[in-house]
């Protein structure tokens, strides 16, 4: 446990988790430096747009499902702020969401989050994208109070929660969706080269990088399963196979999981977080070398606000 609140950049790749590739040198860096886990989603809706998963899914990683579910009109506890506001819920925590998605920005504003607009992702198409890179790192930081390699006193933001969707940054060709990881891999780089070990920012600044598959098939429910199978000849045996935690809520089983096609996810903050085993930021190598297992996605924001002393510890 750090001695001072954390304060905390989320990177999430909505969708993007299928095209990572051996040449995003940066999520693997990344991942080999942190804790490495998969947050579990519940299965999707029949008939579900895609504007409606990224919503929704949002909803599920900031435990807001309620809020989401909610569309009769009825003023309740869960749609009057009361219990769906991010500050609220979590002691006063100041949080952003920087995103072009027009669904999510609505969802967002009613959670309680400052609303702002991803232009830096906009720019990495430009002969200077690179630059853009540096650009958005240092803007990024100094919403969190980082400033010049120092920390300083006070913050506008706790929390500052970058959503990139698939199709965002280039929407010019068949390669599109593949393209939208450079830059969110560009952009570790640089935050990472800003708060090295070190420096006064890797000791406050917790880093996590969220990757979802998106919309999934039959196919993905084979290639990215998660689940430990039982043993289906023998029913005795079976029977003695304990329930994953991540298919518990308090001591009741979850109605609804997905057990496959969970989101990637990775955390780091230097002299805090545990290093795992992980090399690559893969499914394979999450599922077999992680050191986080499998979470509920509700729980992620729960875990992150510990680190900036805005909740109380989840787990163990």
């Amino acid at each position: 446990m750090a001695e001072r609140p954390s304060r905390a950049l989320v990177l999430y790749g909505d969708g993007l988790a299928r095209f990572v590739n051996p040449s995003n040198t940066h999520f693997h860096s990344l991942a080999s430096k942190a804790s490495c886990g998969f947050l579990s989603l519940p299965n999707a809706p029949p008939s579900e747009s895609e504007d409606e998963r990224i919503v929704r899914e949002f909803a599920v990683l900031v435990d807001a499902f309620e809020a989401h579910t909610n569309t009769s009109g009825s003023t309740t506890k869960e749609d009057s702020g009361e219990e769906t506001n991010i500050s609220k819920r979590f002691m006063g925590m100041k949080a952003a969401l920087v995103t072009n998605n027009a669904s999510l920005k609505s969802f967002g504003t009613k959670l309680g989050f400052s609303v702002l607009p991803n232009d830096g992702f906009s720019k990495s198409s430009e002969p200077q994208g690179e630059l853009s890179v540096d650009y958005m790192a240092s803007e990024l930081l100094k919403l969190l109070g980082f400033q010049e390699g120092k920390t300083l006193e006070s913050s506008q933001y706790d929390l500052v929660f970058v959503h990139v969707g698939a199709g965002e940054v280039n929407v010019k060709n068949d390669k599109a969706i593949a393209d939208d990881v450079e830059y969110p891999n560009a952009l570790f780089g640089a935050i990472m080269n800003i708060a090295k070990p070190g420096t006064e920012i890797s000791l406050r600044l917790h880093l996590s990088a969220v990757m979802s598959y998106g919309g999934t098939s039959e196919e993905d429910d084979v290639n990215f399963s998660f689940s430990v199978s039982k043993d289906s000849n023998n029913s005795k045996l079976s029977k003695l196979v304990p329930h994953q935690s991540y298919t518990m809520k308090g001591e009741l089983p979850r109605k609804d999981v997905r057990h496959h096609s969970p989101m990637l996810l990775a955390q780091w903050q230097h002299a805090v977080t545990r290093k795992d085993m992980v090399e690559t930021f893969a499914f394979k190598d999450i599922k077999e070398h992680g050191g986080n297992l499998v979470i509920p996605a509700d729980r992620f924001l729960h875990e992150v606000a510990f680190k900036l002393w805005k909740a109380p510890k989840y787990g163990a």
